[in-house]
């Protein structure tokens, strides 16, 4: 009896690597696509081939957001979404025997800076702007269409709290004395975050919101992603967006008191936007991650039952920093 075989797109990432393991250990054959290979992103045909029979897809592929968005830069992000995803899309859509269950990353910046309620996939409201817009078209490219065998899920991730750039970034701020809450305020507007994709939202310069390090941060656990999944794989009602955050969201406040506390320091400077505009271009980074409400909740998951290992956030700082 031949072993079930998922495909992965996207797995040299932090997630993805943990995810691979994941597949192994519950008996997978995997078939890995990627742009350097085993099978490329320009071979249509190896795609369609690794897809075609295949029990599970999952499609973590896109350029990392952790960088500058110039121009460059936005293109590519936008682009490395969409265009693997109708890829993937194309081969599903030819498949004699298509994947029973197609997970595609998204993210939870889909939705509006929000401050006074937070969003579920039920009650969110979407934003708008550039980050907004690469989450919306690459979900719309996802979810386009009929593929009556195969069952969808956009999986909206918010950031995920592990051995990965976000998390070592932030404990960087911390380390360097500047763990206080950041603080949105006046700063020369620019475009970086202009709208983008086919109908582009939002203005065409950048603003500002007075949060006080009120703003919120939704975030997971590296662990809760794979168990998210993993309970996803197991629900077969679960289907469309899927909020992958956990049920504790807290404030930018709470958030650099805990990863001062895990980075044994007392003390941490408040960053007010016109310090925190020049640490992060020095780190490559995009000010967004940590002046953005982020506030998210997992109510899918809830529902159906996921029991979050890392709900609270001190512990989940403490474990990644070890």
């Amino acid at each position: 009896m031949s072993a079930r075989r998922a495909v992965l797109a996207g797995a040299s990432g932090f997630i993805g690597e943990r995810l691979r393991s994941e597949l192994l250990a519950q008996g997978y054959e995997l078939s890995i696509i990627g742009r350097g290979g085993p099978i490329r992103w320009d071979e249509p045909s190896a795609v369609e081939h690794a897809v075609n029979g295949a029990e599970l897809l999952i499609n973590l592929a896109g350029k990392n957001v952790g960088c500058r968005y110039n121009t460059k830069a936005r293109n590519e992000i936008l682009n490395s979404r969409v265009q693997t995803t109708r890829i993937l899309h194309d081969a599903v859509s030819k498949a004699t025997t298509p994947p029973k269950l197609w997970l595609n990353a998204s993210t939870a910046t889909i939705y509006r800076h929000s401050m006074d309620h937070p969003n579920t996939e039920s009650t969110g409201r979407l934003g708008d702007g550039f980050s907004v817009d690469v989450a919306r078209n690459w979900e719309r490219e996802f979810l386009r269409g009929e593929l009556p065998s195969t069952r969808r899920v956009a999986l909206r991730m918010a950031i995920v709290l592990g051995d990965g750039p976000a998390s070592q970034k932030l404990l960087a701020l911390a380390k360097w004395a500047v763990g206080g809450p950041q603080i949105d305020g006046w700063w020369p507007s620019h475009t970086r975050y202009r709208g983008i994709g086919p109908d582009p939202t939002g203005p065409q310069r950048s603003s500002f919101y007075r949060t006080r390090g009120q703003q919120r941060f939704s975030w997971i656990h590296l662990q809760d992603v794979i168990g998210a999944i993993r309970h996803i794989q197991d629900h077969p009602e679960i289907s469309g967006p899927v909020n992958l955050g956990s049920p504790q969201p807290v404030t930018n406040i709470e958030l650099m008191a805990g990863l001062r506390r895990v980075a044994g320091r007392s003390f941490g400077l408040p960053a007010y936007r016109w310090m925190l505009e020049p640490a992060m271009f020095v780190l490559r980074v995009e000010p967004e991650m940590l002046l953005k409400s982020r506030w998210v909740l997992p109510e899918v998951l809830l529902e159906s039952g996921y029991k979050f290992s890392w709900p609270e956030l001190y512990p989940a700082l403490a474990d990644i920093a070890d």
